[in-house]
């Protein structure tokens, strides 16, 4: 892997990319709060920044599959930029308005999923079907993601607290232009994938879901799966606000906690995935990120919340990897794209509402009440994905030719 010059262009474009986006999502959410004061308003922008997954996520499948992985990286990076550099230039002019943060916002978050999409498409053009090797590289991908989860919220937090928020936005920006010169000049991988009659029409992704006996029941308790946890993020900078003095530098550690447990638990899947079947390996994993955030409920100091974090961030990559494997692997190459994308829309589907309950949660049930939600959601979403996977793991993972041709 090491060796692939496109491989190593995009874990780079990857880490530098990530590493901004993340600096954001401590600086974003602290400019809303420090500008407005209000935790709802914080819900609000970051649910608008991840609706645009669930409303176009299925349709970015055909723009990538019609594109390929590189080209859309591509644009997507080079459109990010000036979006990105608009939010602190209207906000140092006073044209900023929280109507106008919020569509920048939105028009922002149109490029994830496609984005998403289109790398993980990539990786088995490099590497093949073998749903091991495949599953091995993104848990690579998705080490390279901890790293800048250590990082990036960090270097945010101490950026914001040294300059504010709005400037941390301006270095995210420089960021996507990186990434967007390292995939123009290294990578050679991701042409547009020609379509068969299975991929034809625009939910062609949902419809192989709906078939598929693995892929389907997964799909659907992601939908709950990444609500729960979409609110369990979003949760974090609130959290910081209000119990631990208003402290970024504390926002910036707790997700760097979660990234330091992750990144020993990418490695961790690596070598599990050489003695356990994928699907078993995700659902025993799956158990051991939930017991960690019931203790979330009592009343701890950040340490305390920052060591949870960690023990939960080991086994997430547990989870990430053998499921990213399947995803890629299993459905026909001419429907990769679109597959992914629907799943991502699923994810999505949850994301916003998780995103937006959180702050009003906060404020009207209280914190301890708010997490005791927060994981029994998460430990429902966590039994039901455990029973589909097991369920799907009695018989062959190869789904019928015939049904593949439909």
């Amino acid at each position: 892997m090491l060796r692939n010059r496109s491989t190593i262009a995009l874990l780079t474009a990857e880490l530098i990319s990530t590493t901004g986006i993340q600096m954001t999502f401590v600086a974003l959410p602290w400019f809303v709060l420090v500008t407005t004061g209000s935790v709802q308003k914080m819900s609000y922008v970051l649910a608008a920044e991840i609706a645009p997954m669930a409303i176009f996520g299925i349709p970015s499948g055909t723009v990538v599959a019609r594109l390929g992985g590189r080209l859309t990286m591509l644009i997507s990076d080079l459109l990010r930029v000036p979006l990105m550099i608009l939010v602190p230039l209207l906000h140092w002019t006073g044209g900023l308005t929280f109507p106008i943060l919020i569509v920048i916002v939105f028009v922002l978050g149109l490029f994830s999923a496609p984005y998403f999409a289109a790398q993980r498409t990539i990786i088995p053009e490099l590497y093949g079907s073998d749903e091991k090797i495949v599953s091995k590289v993104s848990a690579a991908f998705g080490g390279a993601q901890q790293v800048t989860l250590i990082v990036g919220p960090v270097l945010g937090g101490l950026l914001v607290a040294a300059f504010g928020p709005a400037a941390v936005l301006l270095v995210d920006a420089a960021t996507y232009l990186v990434a967007f010169v390292l995939v123009l000049a290294l990578v050679h991988a991701g042409r547009p994938v020609p379509q068969d009659e299975s991929s034809r029409g625009l939910f062609a992704g949902v419809r192989f879901l709906g078939r598929d006996r693995v892929l389907g029941p997964m799909t659907l308790t992601v939908i709950l799966l990444d609500a729960s946890a979409a609110a369990l993020f979003t949760s974090l900078p609130a959290l910081v606000y209000l119990r631990y003095g208003q402290d970024v530098k504390i926002v910036g550690w707790l997700f760097a906690a979660l990234g330091i447990g992750a990144l020993g638990g990418a490695v961790l899947a690596m070598k599990a995935l050489d003695h356990f079947s994928p699907l078993r390996l995700a659902a025993g994993a799956m158990v051991l990120v939930v017991l960690p955030l019931w203790a979330l409920v009592a009343t701890l100091p950040w340490e305390a919340v920052g060591a949870i974090l960690f023990a939960c961030g080991v086994f997430v990559p547990l989870v990430n990897a053998p499921i990213m494997g399947l995803l890629t692997t299993r459905p026909p190459v001419a429907l990769r794209a679109k597959v992914m994308t629907a799943v991502l829309t699923a994810s999505a589907l949850g994301g916003p509402a998780g995103r937006l309950v959180v702050g009003p949660m906060f404020a009207d049930w209280g914190i301890s009440a708010t997490y005791a939600a927060l994981a029994g959601a998460i430990s429902v979403a966590a039994l039901l994905f455990v029973l589909s996977t097991l369920r799907a793991d009695e018989g062959p993972i190869s789904a019928p030719v015939h049904d593949l041709a439909v």
